[in-house]
């Protein structure tokens, strides 16, 4: 049985914590069979875990603790701490391990409702379960997930070499915000959306640069940012954002326009890996 887990990119925009997309880079985790231990075989080095104090394996036995022990191999084609939701990733497939070795029939919102309490907020994990484009939130001590559609455009990865914490990324963020700049910005999240529903994409673009919630703090950390979205402008793109806690940068632009900027950006020396992706409409797979 092979499990497959998109990537995600959160953060969409002014959906702080709330809006998340999945993109084409994939976790995936072929269950050799049953084990006297533990194990997950791969080549991220010694800072993964092989053994059930990897993410995926403490996931899924969080959920389902009297599972037999595996053998697993994983492959992951996402960058770890890059803000492409590669722990998000790892949740997923442990879940999807629990459901599917101890037989738990989960519903796609009861997965939905572990993972996020796990992560804290959905805009990572509910993408990489559901697929396309989910906006969500928690009311009540529960989550609330939404899948919607994205235009079909095409999605520039731009991945530093450095890595940046979601720790370090928080930590630069306000305590509180004054009420009527709070207000501007979830009025600025509320249109966003508006915009989507509606297929308003003159506006659309620079909703999503508008971001008041993270971008004005995180600029600092991530300085490609602000020189990738000057030339993404140049080259007709829609809009570029910081994905996730960073530090990629992601640029929405028609494929028209994608090879004319990716040669942009490497004319402006922002020369570290670049990586074209779609949306994925799928999330979590499970291959028999």
């Amino acid at each position: 049985m092979r499990i497959k887990v998109p990537a995600t990119s959160a953060n969409l925009g002014p959906g702080f914590d709330s809006i998340g997309i999945a993109v084409s880079l994939y976790l995936t985790i072929d269950v050799i069979g049953k084990s006297d231990h533990w194990l997950i075989h791969h080549d991220l080095g010694d800072e993964v875990p092989s053994d059930e104090s990897n993410l995926i394996l403490k996931t899924a036995l969080k959920l389902a603790p009297d599972l037999a022990p595996h053998e697993f191999n994983m492959v992951s084609e996402i960058p770890v701490t890059r803000g492409l939701g590669s722990s998000s990733a790892a949740v997923v497939a442990g879940i999807e391990i629990a459901n599917q070795l101890a037989g738990l029939n989960l519903t796609d919102q009861q997965k939905i409702e572990f993972a996020s309490q796990i992560e804290g907020h959905p805009d990572n994990v509910a993408p990489a379960i559901f697929g396309d484009l989910v906006i969500g939130t928690n009311i009540d001590s529960h989550f609330v997930a939404i899948k919607a559609q994205f235009p079909r455009l095409s999605f520039v990865a731009y991945i530093p070499d450095y890595e940046l914490k979601t720790s370090d990324s928080r930590g630069v963020l306000p305590k509180t915000l004054d009420f009527k700049d709070a207000v501007h910005a979830s009025a600025v999240g509320n249109t966003f959306v508006a915009s989507l529903f509606t297929k308003n994409y003159d506006v659309l673009g620079q909703l999503i640069e508008d971001d008041q919630f993270h971008e004005p703090y995180r600029q600092k950390l991530v300085p490609e940012l602000l020189k990738i979205r000057a030339i993404s402008h140049r080259c007709g793109a829609l809009a570029t954002y910081l994905s996730g806690a960073g530090p990629t940068v992601m640029t929405i632009i028609d494929d028209k326009n994608l090879n004319r900027f990716k040669q942009a950006l490497i004319d402006n020396g922002l020369t570290a890996n670049t990586v074209s992706l779609s949306i994925v409409t799928d999330g979590v797979q499970v291959i028999e």
